[in-house]
């Protein structure tokens, strides 16, 4: 399906070393936040007390959040749990109080505004299992990559699978850059979100590689500028159907989903946008500068021998 299509190849590969220098520079600054900055971990990383409450009604979350920062905390969560009557609360560790002292002083605030709140259930969540979470977390990050690795060597080859890798990876190292930049906060969902986005981003360098390799078979006299260029200009329209309709559903968790996927949609966004960025300039760039040709995509034609043919 296309919206439209262009006649005329767009020189992408025109201007892949300027991007590329780009590119370099922005992970770099990345790299740099992420180690000197730090991620601002949520509470599921750190530690903390959860408390689910239960109300009569449809819980009132909004409200709920005002009278949990009205107590001085900046750091924490308020979500419903399993109904719209059921609210989980989690808060940050805090210095001379206890999982009960905290439960207690926020059941009471909730019960100024609402008699009928209920305490269902508190729960003290320790450092160590924030620790636990961010090993699995991180071992699940190498799983993906290291399964995209292998993916692209069986499908393409060498080249192709160390271009697509590192284009990947910087599509990770940007998202986590500007999560330690502006010390947005890192959150379970959020690295379910840059997970996501290293599969979001694998299909579409997977798409253009596939079209590069067709060409290489069409375009039998074109050099390999103009096979990478045609390949990514004939996948723009449906770059713009994939990625738009994808956008548009993530624009949509992003402003009616709620402080709950407010991270995480953020982090999807900014993965898409660099995701389309490094399928194009980043792989595309990297495989030819690798030295990717016609012969490592296209398995040569063997001839038959004359002198078989006449023996058999």
């Amino acid at each position: 399906m296309e919206f439209f299509r262009i006649h005329r190849t767009i020189p992408f590969m025109r201007h892949a070393l300027v991007l590329n220098l780009i590119s370099l520079i922005t992970f770099v600054a990345a790299v740099f936040f992420i180690v000197t900055k730090g991620f601002h971990l949520s509470i599921e990383f750190t530690g903390g007390t959860v408390l689910e409450v239960a109300y009569t009604q449809s819980a009132p979350l909004d409200d709920v959040r005002k009278t949990v920062s009205g107590l001085g905390y900046t750091d924490f969560q308020v979500q419903n749990f399993g109904t719209s009557r059921d609210v989980m609360i989690r808060l940050p560790l805090s210095e001379g109080q206890t999982s009960a002292t905290q439960s207690e002083t926020v059941l009471a605030a909730l019960q100024a505004a609402d008699p009928s709140v209920e305490l269902r259930r508190v729960e003290f969540v320790g450092p160590q299992v924030g620790r636990e979470l961010v090993e699995n977390g991180l071992m699940a990050l190498l799983v993906v990559v290291l399964g995209i690795m292998v993916y692209l060597g069986f499908r393409f080859e060498w080249k192709f699978a160390v271009a697509g890798v590192i284009a990947n990876l910087h599509d990770v190292v940007i998202i986590l850059g500007f999560f330690a930049f502006f010390q947005w906060e890192f959150s379970l969902p959020v690295l379910a979100g840059v997970l996501a986005v290293l599969g979001y981003s694998v299909n579409e360098s997977v798409v253009i590689m596939d079209r590069i390799r067709e060409n290489f078979r069409k375009q039998r006299k074109s050099d390999v500028k103009e096979v990478i260029n045609s390949a990514i200009t004939q996948t723009i329209s449906r770059t713009i159907i994939t990625h738009g309709s994808t956008q548009m559903m993530v624009l949509a968790m992003f402003f009616f989903g709620g402080p709950s996927l407010h991270y995480f949609s953020l982090a999807l966004t900014i993965g898409i946008w660099f995701g389309i960025y490094s399928s194009v300039f980043v792989a595309a760039s990297i495989a030819m500068w690798l030295g990717v040709k016609r012969e490592d995509l296209v398995k040569p034609v063997k001839e038959e021998n004359p002198a078989d043919v006449i023996e058999g």
